[in-house]
């Protein structure tokens, strides 16, 4: 994989067409198609559950990248193992133990993550980041695509990758909403490696060229 990760989110694709537009993704480069799971408790929206993602499974090879924005993530993990996702982040916030979950996503053979939104610190993972294979920034409040970038994300981003470059491990940053071809190198510069991408990749005329921009962007 290159070193710098681009996940589109087929929360923004053409669900009538999810076959082609996974096809599409694949051969325009991306490295794992990111699945927003909403349950209309733990934000105010409601996406997609366990049928589509098995449907989405048949359709790509590319590694599945799920964050749980939901109440109760535990619930879930085992079913996404057994569905074949790849990655899987869950908001801290949402489940008390979260060592304890984290050792269960990676004894299920997942990379685990803990996903931050835009109003808590990097300083609340201080504690289980030897655990962690990746963090999940979002930049904008979780719930809906097409949200503007909140900027102080970007302050987030060094300020944590300047805490994980202490550690034994490599932990990957990501980023998730508003992320676009204009901020993309300056959360690279800033250490994310990682970068989720809806409308900016779904609403272009070239896929390839997108996701390109977003991976190559210059930080001026």
């Amino acid at each position: 994989m290159p070193d710098i990760l681009i996940a589109p989110s087929v929360l923004s694709a053409d669900f009538l067409r999810l076959g082609e537009e996974l096809a599409a993704l694949e051969a325009a480069g991306a490295d794992l198609i990111h699945l927003d799971l909403m349950d209309g408790h733990y934000v105010p929206n409601l996406t997609f559950g366990y049928p589509l993602i098995q449907a989405i499974r048949t359709h790509t090879s590319l590694p599945l990248d799920a964050h749980l924005m939901v109440t109760n993530p535990a619930d879930y993990v085992e079913r996404l193992a057994d569905l074949g996702v790849n990655w899987i982040s869950f908001h801290q916030d949402t489940q008390p133990h979260s060592h304890r979950l984290l050792s269960k996503i990676r004894d299920l053979g997942m990379k685990a993550g803990v996903a931050l939104n835009p109003s808590v610190g990097p300083e609340t993972l201080d504690w289980i980041l030897p655990q962690l294979d990746y963090v999940l920034l979002m930049s904008v409040n979780p719930g809906f695509s097409g949200q503007s970038f909140i900027p102080s994300v970007i302050a987030k981003t060094a300020a944590l990758r300047a805490t994980t470059s202490q550690l034994d491990h490599h932990i990957h940053i990501e980023v998730d909403g508003g992320v676009n071809a204009q901020n993309a190198g300056l959360l690279i510069d800033a250490g994310a490696d990682m970068l989720v991408s809806a409308s900016y990749i779904f609403n272009s005329e070239n896929y390839s060229t997108a996701i390109n921009n977003l991976r190559r962007s210059p930080s001026s």
